[in-house]
């Protein structure tokens, strides 16, 4: 499929969520597996709605997910003579007309046709009239007013509507601002779109765009109508179920392949394969695999999926993002290779690099205060004159590695009578605040000497 073409066309008019971002995914990943193009276009035709807030949000949020684009970004709004074109084509057709009802009159014989207990759809009152262009002519598409519309979609199967169901959508406003569903049948049709991957909430769009399509004598593309992203109690995804924007997750410390991984697993899967590298996703990606159920969010599983990506990141390229998170707490470090360092210590234990940088905060500022429950049970009065010979040992003779760490608790507890635990533990508070830490001897590696012996004294004078 080498001249497939697919496209992500999202509406400046919100951030980019997570059912924006699958989309772009799946379109994106199709593209890749077949080696066709993906293109990008800022559908910002609702102009009141549109904001460029929202266009930086969308670009910036493909562009961390690393969702790179071969055309594009197009804008509507630039192809505004495009639109005319076609549609002074359909009007030469006869296949769609001016119509000048005013909104009021609209919106009563809408009440009025849901008053009888029908659909509030356009009657037709100027499908007939031969009604000239003018400064309040709106262009509406006359609508085959019987015969079946279907199609075979390539994830939900085939798909029927009754004509006589459609009514005569507006094409063009009277402000000469093209309506979505003629908008996108152009950009489809003039991008050379070969497949539509969106949203199955588009499915009651696709007839009507099928009808101004073989209006106008041109080709279909292949649709595809992938289901919706639900949260865990199967209702819509909303900002309860934890649904944010996509750059609020990059924001809460969770890594760019994590997102890709998380979102192609939801409504799609290959096998029982849960864990997806880049190359994977794009070498076995397949509208086949693309579900007919909902995808559920699942935090603990983002969670999970994260924690993963962060263990099996190079700690040298996690530095600069630790480095970033860091400054969020106003801790700012510029050795990068002492990060990196500090970021292996904690890819064990950390979900999301804004849990690694609050992990990371003892290395870099004062421990204290101590842990409570922690201190209470190990810096006592009998720890005191222990960890006073410890310091006085270790000024004047650093231990070399961890195996001499190890060793030298093992004399120490021999010495004092105490368990290893007590001795370990008191050291781990002195010198991190916690009872739970890396390993010490990659805490003492990091903080160094000098900065050791000082916490221990600081420990020292908390014992009571």
């Amino acid at each position: 499929m080498a001249s497939l073409r697919t496209r992500f066309s999202p509406s400046p008019t919100g951030f980019l969520h997570l059912g924006g971002a699958r989309t772009a995914l799946f379109n994106w990943l199709f593209a890749r597996h077949y080696n066709g193009t993906f293109i990008l276009r800022i559908e910002d035709t609702d102009v009141e709605r549109s904001q460029k807030i929202y266009e930086d949000d969308i670009i910036a949020g493909l562009t961390w997910l690393g969702l790179d684009w071969d055309e594009g970004p197009y804008r509507q709004t630039e192809r505004l003579e495009t639109y005319r074109f076609y549609t002074q084509e359909l009007i030469a057709r006869g296949a769609a007309y001016y119509c000048n009802c005013p909104k009021e009159e609209l919106e009563q014989r809408r009440q009025a046709a849901l008053a009888r207990g029908e659909k509030p759809r356009y009657d037709g009152h100027c499908r007939d009239l031969g009604l000239k262009a003018g400064s309040d002519t709106a262009v509406r598409f006359r609508s085959p007013t019987d015969g079946i519309t279907h199609w075979d979609d390539l994830t939900k199967g085939a798909i029927a509507f009754d004509n006589a169901e459609l009514d005569d959508l507006v094409l063009v406003r009277a402000d000469g601002v093209p309506t979505y569903n003629f908008a996108v049948v152009v950009d489809d049709l003039t991008m050379n779109i070969t497949h539509v991957i969106r949203g199955d909430d588009h499915i009651s769009n696709t007839p009507r765009q099928i009808l101004i399509y073989q209006a106008l004598g041109a080709p279909l593309p292949q649709f595809a109508h992938i289901p919706m992203i639900l949260g865990p109690d199967r209702a819509k995804l909303s900002k309860r179920h934890g649904a944010l924007s996509v750059l609020a997750y990059r924001d809460m410390g969770y890594l760019p392949d994590t997102m890709v991984n998380f979102l192609a697993r939801l409504g799609w899967s290959h096998g029982d394969q849960e864990i997806f590298s880049r190359e994977e996703l794009i070498r076995s990606f397949s509208l086949d695999h693309v579900g007919k159920a909902p995808g559920i969010f699942d935090t603990e599983k983002l969670a999970w999926l994260n924690g993963h990506y962060l263990r099996q990141a190079t700690a040298a390229a996690l530095a600069p993002q630790l480095q970033e998170f860091l400054s969020k707490i106003d801790i700012r470090v510029d050795d990068l290779a002492t990060l990196a360092n500090v970021a292996r210590t904690l890819q064990p234990r950390a979900h999301t690099l804004v849990d690694m940088a609050a992990q990371a905060r003892f290395y870099f500022e004062d421990p204290r205060p101590y842990e409570d429950k922690g201190a209470r049970k190990f810096l006592t009065p009998r720890i005191k004159p222990v960890l006073r010979e410890i310091i006085a040992r270790w000024q004047a003779e650093p231990v070399p590695n961890e195996e001499a760490l190890h060793q030298f608790f093992k004399n120490m507890q021999e010495e004092a009578g105490l368990k290893i635990k007590e001795i370990a533990q008191a050291v781990r508070l002195a010198l991190t605040g916690r009872t739970a830490s890396p390993g010490l001897f990659e805490i003492i590696e990091i903080l160094g000497w000098p900065e050791v012996l000082r916490r221990l004294r600081t420990a020292v004078a908390a014992c009571p």
